[in-house]
């Protein structure tokens, strides 16, 4: 028995280094190494995947290189371009998770508290949440024009769906109790909302605006691919467009590395 239980041992990691984080490195390895052989094969178009070392460069560049003048007052000082398209996005999918992420509170809230609206209409937002939204930015143009109103609208209108969906099935997994002391205190609707709907389903709420962060940003990017002088999107389509791969890629680290961080803030916040 001795022998079988030391035969069917698993094997243990080095102090301090979890099995899960031994895989985790060995596929970031594996990654980086698949990627130079790419890179120094030559098996894709010229520049299609270039070398790490290339990419880093250009990383540094963006992040450093002072190419444009920011007014301030009646001087202006020089910083990286990219920070400035980094806030105008930032700005945008801020502006669309308020806006969206409080109108699909109060319409999961209304749907979710009212089972023969419920049936009325929660079945579209079914319907129309998996639709991509990029088919409505043509009305986002003619309604708010090609500035930032488009594009806060189309980060607005995918933000909206996940938050409503979200709350309005939070609403029906609240504890009927909590609903009948509420009553039996006679609180009006609003004490209602703000001291038994909102902590009850504080978790919903909280995965709903995760989700909604997530197509938010993913709907403004798309917006400013499509239509924009400004901001991430239009940096990327741009680089693509005059096939300097390095800067593309090395756009689309930083704005994972910034969705990563956003989506870690959010976790945290859920868990406290």
């Amino acid at each position: 028995m001795a022998e079988t239980g030391r035969l069917t041992r698993t094997p243990v990691a080095a102090p301090g280094v979890s099995p899960v984080t031994l895989l985790r490195i060995a596929i970031v390895v594996a990654i980086v190494a698949i990627w130079e052989a790419v890179a120094v094969s030559g098996l894709l178009f010229r520049d299609v995947v270039p070398s790490l070392l290339v990419i880093g460069r250009s990383l540094f560049e963006l992040l450093t290189l002072p190419d444009f003048r920011l007014p301030i007052g009646n001087s202006e000082i020089s910083i990286p371009e990219f920070y400035w398209h980094l806030w105008v996005t930032i700005y945008e999918v801020a502006t669309a998770m308020v806006i969206g992420g409080l109108a699909g509170l109060a319409v999961g809230l209304l749907l979710g508290a009212n089972p023969f609206l419920s049936k009325a209409f929660e079945r579209f937002l079914y319907y129309l949440g998996p639709t991509p939204k990029i088919i409505f930015f043509p009305l986002m143009i003619m309604w708010f024009g090609v500035g930032p109103g488009s594009k806060v609208a189309m980060g607005t209108i995918s933000c909206f769906f996940p938050v409503a969906l979200s709350v309005a099935a939070g609403m029906r997994q609240i504890e009927p109790v909590l609903i009948r002391v509420g009553r039996s205190f006679r609180l009006n609707t609003w004490q209602m909302v703000t001291k038994i709907y909102l902590p009850a389903m504080r978790q919903p709420i909280l995965n709903g605006f995760r989700l909604g962060m997530g197509v938010a940003l993913i709907g403004t990017l798309l917006a400013e691919t499509k239509l924009s002088n400004r901001g991430i999107g239009f940096l990327i389509i741009n680089a693509y467009s005059t096939f300097d791969m390095p800067r593309m890629y090395a756009l689309l680290i930083v704005l994972f590395v910034v969705a990563i961080g956003a989506n870690a803030l959010a976790g945290r916040a859920s868990k406290r």
